[in-house]
């Protein structure tokens, strides 16, 4: 097996999660405009700062270096996925004078888009605590939204905890004074995908798999949490295990017109039970398991059991799972840790 593929989906409820660059004392969200609708966004960036963020305090990170000044700045990790984990996971760019390498993610995540068109609201504040009688208060304004926001979401497995030595500069992971640590460490010599590499132990993979997932189960973070805080874990998840990494799920989420306000059709999310089962269909000789959907009660309203009722025989046959996100996610680590799933780790041939 190669990848776990999916849609991930946030319930944004009058958040301003990701900002964007603010004009004129104004904070602004981030939007994009689709036709004449506008649609905020949380950024991949932002989202994968979040995950970073919520890793259990216990995992060392990779830890940053800044060099340079003014416009001739940069900043790098360790560039170490052999002993971090967030550089295996999320990648890495190290350009030096004496040498550069990187790597590039596992952890693939799409921009979290409004499925269904919003126009964000701006709050008008005032800061006069301490000012006088006759002093005039400090305005500003902010932006904030409700929405359900989806995106894409892969893992690409088997390139968990395995590092590729072959090539010249920025095909490679590690330096040859890092391979060597490695290999003393533990890791082994190996092929994979056609180039020479070293693999940490099964054990270790398993681990970071493990953590990541749970670690999905329960993300924190966002912008102006004082004034907007929310729930950033996911309201929905949907996982699949696909032997190549196409993901066929991206268009469960959908916009539909659900009726008519004012003579003009009103939008909601939806998801497309019809849209997963044709899918499943087209990909059943490609899919290696069962398609895990996460789905937190109350998102989308009595849409989760609808869609159970759609999908019945396909729950009953075991082709669907529909349980809460954090269930699905939590559980799937509990398998990857005890080695049910390390066939998932085999890069096959294509």
């Amino acid at each position: 097996m190669s990848y776990l593929v999916g849609k991930i989906a946030l319930d944004i409820t009058a958040g301003a999660p990701n900002n964007a660059r603010g004009e004129n004392n104004i904070g602004e969200v981030k939007q994009m405009w689709v036709g004449r609708n506008r649609h905020p966004y949380v950024s991949a960036q932002a989202f994968r700062r979040w995950v970073r963020d919520s890793l259990p305090a216990e995992v060392a990170v990779s830890p940053v270096t800044r060099s340079g000044s003014k416009a001739n700045q940069q900043a790098y990790t360790a560039g170490r996925p052999d002993l971090y984990l967030d550089d295996d996971l999320f990648g890495y760019m190290v350009a030096l004078k004496d040498g550069s390498y990187q790597r590039d993610t596992v952890l693939a995540t799409g921009t979290l888009v409004s499925v269904v068109p919003r126009n964000p609201t701006r709050d008008f504040g005032t800061m006069s605590r301490g000012f006088g009688p006759d002093e005039n208060p400090v305005i500003h304004e902010h932006e904030h939204y409700s929405a359900e926001l989806a995106a894409d979401i892969l893992v690409d497995l088997p390139r968990v905890g395995v590092f590729q030595l072959q090539g010249s500069g920025l095909r490679r992971n590690l330096t040859d004074t890092a391979a060597q640590e490695a290999e003393s460490a533990g890791a082994q010599r190996t092929t994979f995908r056609g180039l020479d590499s070293i693999g940490l132990p099964i054990e270790q993979r398993r681990r970071r798999v493990a953590v990541l997932l749970n670690t999905l189960a329960e993300v924190r973070g966002g912008a102006k949490r004082a004034l907007h805080y929310g729930e950033r874990s996911p309201a929905l998840v949907l996982l699949a295990p696909l032997k190549g990494g196409n993901n066929p799920f991206t268009r469960v989420l959908a916009a539909r017109a659900v009726r008519e306000d004012h003579g003009y059709p009103h939008l909601e999310t939806v998801f497309d039970a019809e849209v997963l089962r044709q899918e499943i269909a087209a990909w059943s000789d490609e899919l290696d398991g069962p398609v895990q959907v996460g789905w937190a009660p109350g998102f989308l309203a009595d849409q989760r059991e609808r869609v159970r009722d759609e999908l019945d025989d396909l729950i009953t046959a075991g082709d669907v799972i529909i349980d809460h996100p954090r269930t699905v996610l939590r559980g799937l680590a509990k398998r990857f840790e005890a080695g049910e799933h390390d066939e998932w780790f085999e890069d096959p041939l294509r």
